[in-house]
């Protein structure tokens, strides 16, 4: 203290110069406001950095004192800084002080750090508090359940609302079932929320994203129909998806508008994402639409959820305004579990549009999380093999963060056809105990050609038979009136007849003659131009000519022509190949066509690149002269064996389907995102939003000349 006095006592003599007394009194400019910011990390980084900021530098040192308190485990040495003065040099504006953390290598709770500057000279009080945490590092048995949360939850409906089909293997024989439809959701997350309920359980609703786009329920109501059929659920949570951002930042806003209107309170969150003041998504301030997590209590528990959208992707694949920013998935994640850590909540989890995949890599990132409940990636996860059907994993999957505790992560397939649920338990110092569940796959009634036939007898939990709930289905019939009679609504029309062909005059068309078609058909090469300009990354598109099924004859085109001429439940993806594995795809594909075994719809054809072809030519050699014009080029230039280009596929192509093997492997190797762009919608938005309404036949064909086999 002596010291100290010394010290203040010089720079009181330093305050004015002799010449500036002499000048007479002046203004001196206002204290600094000084700060203090305290760290979460990890048991095993060695220092506790506490930071004490200046929100401006003087010329004089500001000095201060700490007060530390530990609620926890006791791992930093507090004493060391608790009585002693620090000072910010004059000139600077922060000083950090290291506090040492003993790495015990024992499992233990973790600590809760309170940090407060006292005794300031020199400066104004401004954010003097904080709350820092270190987390144990050393794994092992989590401690006594405390507290036990449910969550029912789905993901990746995509605008499919009513019912479908689905085969199974039962006993061996293949049966086919009514599958999912959104009044099944309803019926079953009810049933189980009330019977959870009444056990005293605690339970949270959540949509992990990609609500609306994909069917004619989206085409004719954007999202209108999607929101009424989610509010007779009443989710607590929406989080985000890709496809969200299909009709922009407005259509999504009036979507969570329809979404809002009744009274179930539904949070939407989206911690990466920040739409500009100003715009539809945030009309007046940021948190208008979107929020970035909610903390949700039970009894004395509190949970974190925090909402986190695929960035890249969505950027990329769908269309939200140039202003609406897109920050980094893990990053993102880790800033507000060590927010809300901060605050006191221990228990987090991710509601995350970010993929299977993705989620485990994040988990295994990240230090403080407990759970993920995902979707994105459409991953079916659960035991499903013996009936015929390929899951992605185990559900709940169980991995670990980055210093060693448990993290579960679920997902629930698609399309209403799966509802999950997770049953979590967490230990009396916020981490996840145990979880476990069952995915249930909604189904209905057997499809059978004589209704005499028995029903076979199933004793599965995960294939629930759920009766459609009435009110949602009443719900749903006034907007599937209009469906139908959507159908018949004209989108554009046709100046001319378009011709269907697999191969070059091969007489499939009902409109062209033998003879006229020999660059093959003409509305073959349309959709995969289609395709290309709606995969707005894509340099090439590839298309297998079965995918196309009508001719498109002069006149109005409905969309019941279009759903006709592209019937299957195909998206669009976009790979990253080399020009060697394009070229060898393209050998693929006609390998296949002229196989006997094969198929000729597997005929290709191309958008952004050409070809000459002669099927007489052996296996690997039957392509020459291939040229492509990316996206961005004005001129055709050869096709380079080691460039890379991204190029767009059906998923049945990506799949391996009609002998692209070549896909498949690149899809497996990580190098293929599925856009979960419908590509019946994809080609209705190209005539309408593309090409103003009017198509006619291609100009330009990816056959330059073709030599039959």
């Amino acid at each position: 203290m002596r010291k100290l006095a010394i010290v203040l006592a010089l720079m009181a003599s330093l305050v004015l110069p002799v010449s500036a007394a002499a000048a007479g009194p002046r203004h001196l400019p206002a204290k600094p406001e000084i700060s203090v910011d305290a760290p979460v990390m990890v048991e095993g980084d060695g220092a506790f950095e506490v930071k004490v900021s200046l929100s401006r530098a003087t010329w004089y040192p500001v000095f201060f004192k700490l007060k530390l308190k530990n609620d926890g485990e006791q791992r930093v040495n507090l004493n060391w800084a608790r009585h002693r003065w620090f000072w910010i040099d004059p000139g600077e504006t922060e000083k950090v002080i290291e506090l040492r953390v003993k790495d015990d290598e024992k499992l233990r709770a973790d600590s809760r750090i309170k940090v407060k500057v006292k005794k300031v000279w020199g400066a104004k009080r401004g954010d003097i508090r904080d709350v820092g945490v270190v987390y144990d590092n050393d794994g092992g048995k989590p401690g006594k359940t405390a507290f036990e949360l449910t969550a029912l939850h789905v993901n990746d409906h995509h605008s499919h609302l009513a019912e479908e089909d689905i085969e199974l293997m039962i006993g061996g024989e293949e049966l086919e079932f009514e599958l999912g439809g959104f009044a099944r959701v309803v019926t079953q997350i009810e049933d189980r929320y009330e019977a959870l309920r009444k056990q005293g359980e605690n339970v949270v609703k959540v949509h992990a994203g990609d609500a609306i786009t994909g069917t004619l329920f989206y085409t004719l109501f954007l999202g209108e129909a999607d929101a009424a059929m989610m509010n007779e659920v009443c989710f607590d949570i929406f989080e985000l998806g890709n496809h969200e951002f299909d009709g922009s930042d407005q259509v999504l806003a009036d979507f969570l508008d329809d979404l809002n209107s009744g009274d179930c309170g539904t949070v939407t969150l989206a911690a990466n994402i920040k739409p500009a003041i100003g715009t539809p998504l945030a009309p007046v301030g940021q948190n208008d639409y979107l929020r970035p997590f909610v903390v949700k209590k039970y009894g004395h528990e509190k949970v974190g959820f925090i909402g986190i959208d695929i960035a890249g992707k969505t950027q990329g694949s769908s269309s939200p305004l140039d202003t609406t920013e897109f920050f980094d998935e893990l990053e993102t994640s880790q800033f507000y579990i060590d927010e809300l850590t901060k605050a006191g909540v221990d228990n987090i989890v991710l509601v995350t549009h970010y993929g299977y995949d993705n989620d485990l890599a994040l988990a295994s990132n990240l230090v403080g999380v407990d759970a993920i409940i995902g979707g994105d990636s459409h991953s079916l996860l659960g035991d499903f093999e013996q009936y015929g059907l390929s899951p992605e994993g185990p559900y709940p999957t169980i991995t670990t963060d980055a210093v060693g505790h448990q993290v579960c992560v679920v997902q629930a397939w698609q399309y209403s056809w799966v509802v999950g649920e997770l049953a979590m338990a967490f230990d009396e110092d916020g981490r996840i105990n145990t979880c476990g569940g069952t995915p249930y796959l909604l189904l209905g009634d057997q499809i059978v050609d004589e209704p005499t036939a028995a029903a076979p007898v199933i004793d599965d939990p995960q294939l629930a038979f759920v009766t459609p709930d009435a009110d949602a289905l009443e719900t749903l019939a006034a907007y599937e009136a209009e469906v139908e009679v959507l159908g018949q609504q004209v989108i554009g029309a046709a100046t001319e007849d378009i011709c269907l062909a697999r191969f070059p005059d091969d007489g499939r068309s009902t409109l062209c003659a033998v003879g006229t078609l020999p660059n093959g058909g003409e509305i073959q090469q349309l959709v995969t131009e289609a395709f290309l300009d709606r995969a707005f990354r894509a340099d090439i598109a590839l298309q297998n000519s079965g995918g196309v099924r009508i001719d498109i004859p002069a006149g109005d085109i409905t969309i019941a022509d279009v759903y006709t001429l592209l019937p299957f439940a195909n998206t669009i993806f976009e790979l990253e190949m080399t020009g060697a594995e394009i070229k060898l795809a393209l050998e693929q594909g006609m390998d296949w066509a002229l196989n006997p075994d094969g198929s000729t719809g597997a005929f290709p054809y191309g958008a952004g690149i050409r070809w000459d072809l002669d099927a007489s030519a052996e296996s690997g050699s039957r392509f020459d002269n291939i040229e492509v014009m990316p996206k961005g080029a004005t001129d055709w230039v050869l096709l380079q064996d080691d460039a890379v280009y991204i190029v767009a596929a059906n998923s049945f192509m990506a799949g391996g389907g009609d002998g692209y093997s070549v896909l498949e492997d690149v899809v497996n190797d990580g190098r293929g995102v599925d856009t979960f762009l419908d590509y019946a919608q994809s080609f209705i938005d190209w005539i309408v939003e593309d090409q103003a309404g009017t198509i006619s036949k291609p100009t330009e064909y990816s056959l330059k000349s073709f030599t039959p086999a």
